[in-house]
C-alpha cells in the first residue's frame, strides 16, 4: 500500500509541474510589449495612481482593499505580477522609482531558465518554487482523494479547465508549495527597506493563490479577494484566464484540512504568529 501511495504521489507531483509549465503559455501578452499604456490615468483599488508595466501586463499593486475591521491594505509596498523577463528600460525605471527592493520568483527551474527575470540593479532576487521537490515529495492528503474531490468539484461547479481544478487544491496539499508560500509571506513581512514584487509566469495561478492567502490573512473580505483574483482576466485580456471555481476549490481544501485561513497559515505553511503580526503591522493602516 505504501508503494502504491508513493507512486500516486509522484504522478500527481508530475501533474503539478505540468500545470506550472502550461501556465507559461497563458503569460504571452495579447498585445505587443510596445503597446502604449498610460500609467498616470489608471488607478488601483485605493485610488492611488496605478503602476502599469509595458513588459508585464498583470503587474499590479495588491493594496487599497478595506479589511473587515475598517483598516486598509497599504499601497506601494507589495506588487503581484506575471513574468518579468520582458521588462523595458522604462519599466525598470518605474520599479526603481517605486522603491522595489525584492523580487520573489514562484516559478519552476525550467521557467526561470527560459525566461530570466530582468530587474533593476540592486534588487534582491529570491526563488520560492511552488512545485519544487527540494524538500521531498509529500502531501497533506492522500493524493487520489484530492484528485477525486477536485474532479467532482469541477463537474459540480462547471469548470472549463480540469487541469486548474486539480492544480489549485494541490497547491494547498503539496508540502513543497507550503514551503514556497511560507517563504513568500515571510519575505514580504521582513522586507523593511522597500517594496516587494512576486510573480509566476502568467501572474494568475501561483501568484493568484499567494495573493488570496495574503489578503485573507490581512482580513480583506472574501468578495474583494475574489475581485482581485478575477482581475487577471482584464489585465491579461482573456476571459478564460481564471475562473471563480478554481479559487473556490483551493479555499474548500483549506477549510477541509485546516478549518480556515489562519490555521492553514500556521499549521500548513508553518508561519509563526510573529510573522503574521508583522505582516499585518507593516501592510495595514
Amino acid at each position: 500500500m505504501r508503494s502504491i501511495r508513493t507512486a500516486f504521489n509522484r504522478l500527481l507531483l508530475l501533474i503539478v509541474a505540468v500545470l506550472a509549465l502550461v501556465a507559461r503559455a497563458a503569460s504571452a501578452p495579447l498585445v505587443s510589449p510596445e503597446t502604449d499604456v498610460d500609467a498616470d490615468t489608471d488607478t488601483d483599488t485605493g485610488g492611488s495612481p496605478a503602476i502599469r508595466l509595458l513588459g508585464a501586463r498583470n503587474f499590479r499593486d495588491i493594496g487599497g482593499y478595506r479589511t473587515h475591521d475598517g483598516r486598509m491594505v497599504r499601497t506601494g509596498l507589495v506588487y503581484r505580477s506575471n513574468k518579468l523577463s520582458s521588462l523595458t528600460d522604462a519599466d525598470l525605471a518605474i520599479l526603481t522609482a517605486a522603491q522595489v527592493t525584492l523580487d520573489v520568483d514562484l516559478r519552476n527551474r525550467w521557467e526561470r531558465r527560459k525566461d530570466r527575470d530582468r530587474i533593476p540593479e540592486g534588487v534582491r532576487y529570491q526563488v520560492a518554487d511552488v512545485v519544487s521537490s527540494e524538500h521531498g515529495i509529500a502531501f497533506h492528503e492522500f493524493v487520489p482523494l484530492t484528485l477525486g474531490r477536485a474532479l467532482i468539484d469541477a463537474a459540480t461547479n462547471g469548470s472549463s479547465d480540469i487541469r486548474h481544478s486539480i492544480g489549485y487544491p494541490l497547491m494547498v496539499t503539496y508540502r513543497g508549495a507550503d514551503v514556497a508560500f511560507r517563504d513568500l509571506l515571510t519575505a514580504i513581512a521582513h522586507n523593511t527597506d522597500g517594496a516587494t514584487v512576486y510573480h509566476c509566469s502568467a501572474g494568475k495561478d501561483r501568484a493568484g493563490w499567494g495573493t488570496a492567502v495574503l489578503l485573507s490573512l490581512l482580513g480583506v473580505p472574501k468578495g474583494a479577494v475574489y475581485q482581485d483574483f478575477l482581475a487577471s482576466t482584464t489585465h491579461l485580456g482573456r476571459d478564460d484566464a481564471v475562473e471563480k471555481s478554481w479559487l473556490d476549490s483551493a479555499f474548500a481544501r483549506v477549510d477541509r484540512l485546516y478549518g480556515g485561513i489562519d490555521n492553514y497559515a500556521r499549521k500548513g505553511l508553518g508561519i509563526d504568529q510573529q510573522t503574521i503580526d508583522t505582516l499585518r503591522a507593516r501592510l495595514l493602516v
